[in-house]
């Protein structure tokens, strides 16, 4: 855990350092489809790096939380009826960061690596409110959807439940120290 970490946003020239977390489909997206999406300003992705191996990785792109959606769960529906302001309510969506891939290499699985970098995805973006972020959201696998909860997010649909991932949110305000600083 003491070893040497760094933080990278991936770029076209950069060689990745050996990764598998044990999921097919994550690996081949950062060997594979990381590099295209940022060059298709689709989403950009950043790595975890250690001396010998990518620790984890995760890519974010631009979401929004539209109330359409949001009408179709209760919880979030009066989530959204006492959170957000009386005009504010009648927006058609609200902004989001979606977190396209997120992964942690099987040697650092259970050692606290997945909500350390969610931490981090979370105050990245609270971090003098750069995007104006109110939720984060993920289309997490069904096998991932416990850890999600366990860090916070909630589901934004009942619509997904028999699919293979879950739409799942984070709301940014939970995070804000004195919700009136801002």
């Amino acid at each position: 855990m003491s070893e040497y970490s760094q933080l990278i946003r991936l770029s076209a020239d950069y060689s990745i350092k050996p990764f598998d977390c044990g999921n097919a489909d994550l690996n081949e997206f950062l060997f594979q489809d990381a590099v295209e999406h940022a060059k298709e300003l689709l989403a950009m992705t950043y790595l975890l790096e250690g001396k010998n191996c990518t620790k984890a990785y995760f890519s974010v792109l631009n979401d929004s939380v539209r109330r359409l959606d949001a009408d179709s769960i209760k919880s979030f529906k009066r989530k959204l009826l006492h959170d957000i302001p009386h005009k504010k309510r009648s927006y058609h969506s609200y902004p989001a960061v979606k977190i396209g891939r997120f992964a942690v290499h099987k040697d650092f699985h259970n050692k606290n690596f997945g909500r350390k970098m969610l931490d981090h995805i979370k105050g990245f973006f609270l971090d003098n409110n750069k995007a104006g972020c109110r939720f984060i959201t993920i289309d997490s696998y069904c096998d991932s959807v416990g850890f999600y909860l366990k860090n916070g997010f909630d589901f934004l649909s009942e619509k997904d439940k028999t699919e293979d991932t879950r739409l799942m949110y984070f709301d940014m305000k939970a995070i804000i120290p004195d919700k009136s600083a801002l």
